[in-house]
């Protein structure tokens, strides 16, 4: 009896660990292996409102983690991979959207909103 459990624990052990284990990716140099990593970290995960795809384990994040390192290893630039991701999910998906378009307002509002409470702080000051 003790052995028959002793050898249902360890087959639960061993299948369970494949369960948790995480896909190592080969790279042929170490250059694509840091802007791989550093892609990974930039892009925002579609299903995760605000991770990355680095830090999400989520399935379509597990999709372009394989999609951009076979991108990276394909030997496409920055530029063509986060343009890749922009068309699929649009310009949300990229921690640093270009300054282009509608995105003026994004870029601009901090600004704008800056300059706003400035001009309320003095003219409250001044009554």
């Amino acid at each position: 009896m003790i052995k028959i459990n002793f050898f249902l624990l360890a087959a639960l052990i061993i299948f369970s660990s494949s369960t948790f284990a995480e896909i190592a990716y080969q790279f042929d140099d170490p250059a694509q292996e840091k802007r791989f990593y550093s892609l990974i970290s930039e892009i925002r995960c579609p299903k995760c409102t605000s991770g990355s795809i680095a830090s999400s384990d989520a399935p379509v994040s597990r999709d372009l983690k394989n999609k951009v390192y076979k991108l990276v290893i394909e030997g496409s630039s920055d530029k063509e991979i986060k343009e890749y991701i922009s068309d699929r999910f649009g310009v949300f998906a990229d921690y640093r959207p270009p300054l282009e378009g509608a995105n003026y307002i994004l870029w601009l509002s901090p600004f704008i909103f800056f300059f706003v409470i400035v001009a309320i702080f003095f003219s409250k000051r001044r009554v």
